[in-house]
């Protein structure tokens, strides 16, 4: 008797197929379920992907599993589709940090004229939210460090998005592509070494604040 295709619940194996993610709505009620959503699933990404079960984030956000199904077919598109948002918030000054630190949000220093020091506080403001948005959603950074080969459908496109809005945050605050690059490089680095528990998350900090504060300089004066 032929093995039935069947996916697991949390399984990160796309391989038997998933159908794509519907684009984002554009009704005002489609729109807000969407958004409930998303601010439910939140919640989620605080917690080891294996326990992401799409139906627990449907009874929390109020919406049909059918409907959040559909946007999201998977808890790692999910996932993913959470810390996107989370990024474009964060571009835009509206983010809200997952813990409090004693760094300045990048949203309270002044863009305009910003002095050396302002630009470092910055550039370090971000990065620090970037860097606690991974450390602190185990879901998340579950989906965001397997092997880009491994996934099917949207999510190598939904990486691919994130990659870029990523960099493009930190470029507006440095306008320097490559100098960001590097700095979300030591993000990640800095991350895994947190998870492992080779490093402590003080000591990340401190090491993430060296960086920017070497990298905010300009290259003429490195």
């Amino acid at each position: 008797m032929p093995e039935e295709n069947y996916l697991e619940p949390y399984s990160l194996d796309l391989a038997a197929g998933l159908p794509r993610m519907a684009a984002a709505p554009t009704t005002p009620r489609q729109q807000l379920r969407y958004t409930r959503i998303l601010k439910a699933a939140a919640g989620f990404a605080q917690r080891q992907y294996d326990t992401v079960s799409l139906s627990d984030v449907a009874l929390r956000a109020h919406v049909p599993l059918g409907t959040l199904f559909r946007y999201f077919p998977s808890p790692a598109h999910l996932m993913l589709a959470v810390y996107r948002q989370q990024l474009r918030e964060l571009g835009s000054g509206h983010a809200k940090p997952v813990r409090l630190g004693r760094e300045k949000r990048i949203d309270q220093i002044p863009r305009d004229s910003q002095p050396p020091l302002g630009v470092r506080n910055a550039l370090t403001g971000v990065l620090m939210e970037i860097f606690h948005l991974r450390v602190m959603q185990p879901a998340v950074e579950h989906c965001l460090t397997r092997s880009s080969h491994s996934w099917d459908g949207d999510i190598p496109e939904l990486l691919r998005e994130i990659d870029a809005l990523t960099e493009s945050v930190v470029v507006s605050v440095i306008n320097d592509a490559g100098r960001a690059r590097i700095l979300l490089h030591t993000v990640s680095g800095l991350v895994q070494l947190v998870r492992c528990r080779r490093l402590s998350l003080f000591d990340a900090e401190k090491d993430l604040k060296n960086a920017c504060a070497l990298l905010a300089e300009s290259p003429t004066s490195l």
